[in-house]
């Protein structure tokens, strides 16, 4: 979109003896186009996943029509689809398919998976159904998929089951979704494993507290990295109500065993008032958490962390021209170049619709301490 411009960022790092080092400064390259349409709706790329293999990037997302006549919250009409982009590129331009998930027709009933499903080819990749406990794979880079597939619901009122896994081994792999919470309602975040190829899932662990069943909070959509010591580090979306207003923000928890127990750490604790991370491990081994952010000015923020999540940077500012709170959404991926592609819903002055954009940016170099 011919966009440039440059962030300062600076953190300070608490090193063994003591030592103060520079972070790198991450620039944005370029805003690029994944999807606009006049009268439509596009948005929500965190509810539909991304997968990436170099510089093919895939990125799901939910569209619409404008609904002109709704005045608040999102102004989309049912009925809604899925569709996926693909941009061969890295992000640069891309291409709009109709996955067999779309809505557009009916699907047939899900059925037992019979595993199996080997997690380390390298054309891999997994999708959840956002709102309702089923699931696909693909064996060609999204290109076809097989499914859907059960999932269980571990006795819970429902699952809430965003796109989100980490792979372990050929045929183990951990997914970190949302469950209801005791009495119904969003939710309470966990982890489950399967190691037989999809077969069978086990419940592993609560991410957190369960937020309180009366009231208004939620705590949902978890976004999880492996670090380097074999720990889990997961953020997660929360709201709640305090003296009587409503807030919301995001915060992170570490588990040292594998998902089974989870404790929440000081630090990031973000008020962008409601809207998913976008949690990502760099080549170089450095954190990056991606987020939209309602707040005006409207745009794109990120933190990086060079410590395995102990401590993090000021905020990075990737865009801050958005015209609504109705933005955001963020998946990430890295590229080959070792750029970033964070991609997100977005609406700006020019015109009513929300669209999805790319933001291309360089997170800059690693330092040694």
């Amino acid at each position: 979109m011919g966009c440039r411009w440059f962030v300062g960022v600076s953190l300070v790092l608490l090193a063994a003896a003591g030592s103060v080092a520079a972070q790198p400064i991450p620039r944005v390259i370029e805003h690029v186009t994944v999807y606009r349409e006049a009268d439509r709706f596009a948005g929500w790329p965190a509810n539909n996943g991304i997968w990436s293999w170099g510089d093919e990037i895939v990125v799901g997302f939910t569209l619409g029509h404008h609904d002109d006549q709704k005045a608040s919250g999102h102004p989309i009409k049912d009925p809604r689809v899925v569709r996926l982009a693909r941009s061969l590129d890295g992000g640069r331009t891309w291409s709009i398919e109709v996955p067999p998930f779309s809505l557009d027709e009916p699907e047939p009933p899900p059925q037992a998976c019979p595993g199996g499903i080997d997690f380390h080819h390298p054309d891999f990749a997994l999708r959840f159904n956002p709102f309702e406990p089923i699931f696909y794979y693909s064996l060609d880079r999204c290109r076809t998929w097989k499914g859907p597939f059960r999932f269980p619901d571990f006795g819970r009122p429902g699952i809430l089951s965003r796109t989100e896994y980490l792979i372990n081994g050929p045929h183990d792999l951990m997914v970190f979704l949302t469950a209801e919470k005791d009495q119904g309602n969003e939710g309470w975040p966990f982890c489950a494993r399967t190691q037989d190829g999809g077969a069978t899932w086990e419940f592993v662990g609560w991410i957190g507290p369960q937020p309180p069943t009366q009231g208004y909070g939620y705590s949902i959509m978890p976004s999880a990295v492996r670090l380097a010591n074999g720990g889990l580090l997961a953020s997660i979306r929360r709201a709640g109500q305090f003296d009587g207003q409503r807030r919301w923000w995001l915060e992170t928890f570490l588990s040292p065993d594998d998902g089974q127990s989870w404790y929440q750490l000081d630090q990031p604790t973000i008020d962008n008032a409601g809207n998913p991370a976008s949690l990502l491990t760099l080549a170089d081994g450095r954190l990056v958490l991606v987020y939209g952010w309602r707040h005006p000015p409207y745009g794109l923020r990120a933190r990086l962390s060079s410590d395995q999540g102990q401590s993090w940077s000021r905020e990075v500012v990737l865009r801050a021209d958005g015209d609504s709170w109705d933005i955001g959404y963020p998946r990430s991926v890295q590229r080959a170049d070792g750029n970033i592609v964070s991609v997100i819903y977005f609406k700006d002055a020019t015109s009513k619709e929300r669209y999805i954009t790319g933001t291309i940016w360089d997170p800059g170099a690693a330092q040694d301490d």
